[in-house]
C-alpha cells in the first residue's frame, strides 16, 4: 500500500508510528492503596485498643494471682471474649476495606465507565488511565478477603464494590485474575486456579482487549480453566480440568461437557478415553442414577403420607 503526495510517495511501512509513554500515575496508586489500608484499620484498631485498656488489662493481665482468673467470673468472661473481639474487629476491617474501595471504584466509574472495546496503549487516554488505576486498586481488597479466614466473602466484596456480578449460591475457589468485569450466574462452581481474564494484551506493548466475561447459571469449571475476554458460557455447562476458551467463544451449555485448549464439546467415546474407563462403568452409573431417582420418588410419597 502506498500513499501519494505532491512530490513523494510513502509506503505503509514508512508511515510514522505513534508512540507515547504510558503514565504510570504512581501517586494515584499509592494514594488509593494507603487510604484503603489506613482507613480500614482505624475503627477496629480503636475498638481493640479500648477493649485492651478498659477490660483485658485490668481484669486479666493485671490480676496478681493467676488462679483467681479462673475463680472470678469477670476475668473468665473477659478472657473468653477475646477471640470474639478479634474476629469482630477483623470483620470490621474487611468491611471498611470494601467500603473505601467501593468509594474510589464508583468515583472512577463516573469519570470513565467500564465498557467493551480495544484500549490502545501507545495513545494516552482517560480510558487507559482509569483502567490501570482500577486494575491496581482491586488487588489489595481481593487478597485481604481471599487470603483471610473468610474467603467465601469474596462474592460479597465483588458485588458490593461493583467490580463483578456474582449470583446466589455460587462458589468461587482461590483463583488468579477474575477480579473485574466478570458476570457469573447462580449456583455456579468456579474451581481452583481458574483464570477468568476480561482483559488481554496483544504482545508486550500491544493494545488491550477488554470485554466482559459472562457465565450463566449452574456452570461448573473444575480446575485450571482459563477464559479469555468476551467468552460467554450459557446455562448448565461443565468444563473439565485445564480446558481453555479463546476470545469471544460462546458455549451453548445445555448439559454439555467441554475439554481441551481451545475447548470443544466432549462426546461419549472421548469421555471414556479421558476418564480411562469402560462402557460397563457408564451402564452401572446409569442404573444407580435410575435407582436413586426411584428412591427419591418413594421417599417423597412417604413424606406426603406422614
Amino acid at each position: 500500500m502506498t500513499i501519494k503526495g505532491d512530490n513523494q510517495t510513502i509506503t505503509a511501512s514508512q508511515k510514522p508510528i505513534i508512540k507515547e509513554e504510558v503514565k504510570l500515575q504512581f501517586h494515584w496508586y499509592l494514594l488509593a492503596f494507603f487510604t484503603i489500608y489506613t482507613l480500614s484499620f482505624v475503627l477496629p484498631g480503636i475498638i481493640f485498643t479500648l477493649y485492651l485498656h478498659f477490660f483485658f488489662t485490668p481484669y486479666f493481665l493485671g490480676v496478681k494471682n493467676f488462679l483467681s482468673i479462673f475463680r472470678e467470673l469477670n476475668s473468665l468472661i473477659i478472657l473468653l471474649l477475646m477471640p470474639l473481639v478479634i474476629i469482630i474487629c477483623y470483620l470490621i476491617h474487611l468491611f471498611f476495606v470494601a467500603l473505601t474501595t467501593r468509594f474510589f471504584w464508583r468515583h472512577t466509574e463516573k469519570i470513565s465507565p467500564t465498557k467493551d472495546g480495544i484500549i490502545p496503549r501507545n495513545i494516552q487516554s482517560k480510558i487507559l488511565n482509569y483502567y490501570n488505576i482500577r486494575s491496581f486498586m482491586i488487588k489489595y481488597p481481593k487478597n485481604a478477603f481471599v487470603k483471610g479466614p473468610f474467603p467465601w466473602l469474596i462474592n460479597w466484596l465483588y458485588n458490593f464494590v461493583g467490580t463483578n456480578k456474582i449470583g446466589k449460591g455460587t462458589t468461587i475457589e482461590e483463583q488468579f485474575g477474575a477480579d473485574r468485569y466478570v458476570d457469573i450466574g447462580d449456583n455456579c462452581y468456579i474451581g481452583v486456579n481458574s483464570g477468568f481474564s476480561s482483559h488481554s494484551v496483544s504482545g508486550i506493548f500491544g493494545n488491550i482487549s477488554y470485554f466482559e466475561i459472562k457465565v450463566g447459571d449452574n456452570v461448573t469449571t473444575s480446575a485450571l480453566n482459563c477464559l479469555a475476554p468476551g467468552v460467554q458460557i450459557n446455562d448448565n455447562a461443565y468444563l473439565l480440568p485445564m480446558a481453555g476458551a479463546v476470545k469471544h467463544t460462546i458455549l451453548k451449555g445445555d448439559n454439555n461437557y467441554y475439554f481441551g485448549a481451545p475447548l470443544r464439546k466432549i462426546f461419549k467415546k472421548k469421555i471414556l478415553e479421558y476418564l480411562k474407563i469402560s462402557e460397563d462403568y457408564l451402564e452401572i452409573n446409569e442404573e444407580l442414577a435410575k435407582k436413586n431417582q426411584k428412591y427419591q420418588l418413594i421417599k417423597n410419597e412417604i413424606e406426603k403420607l406422614e
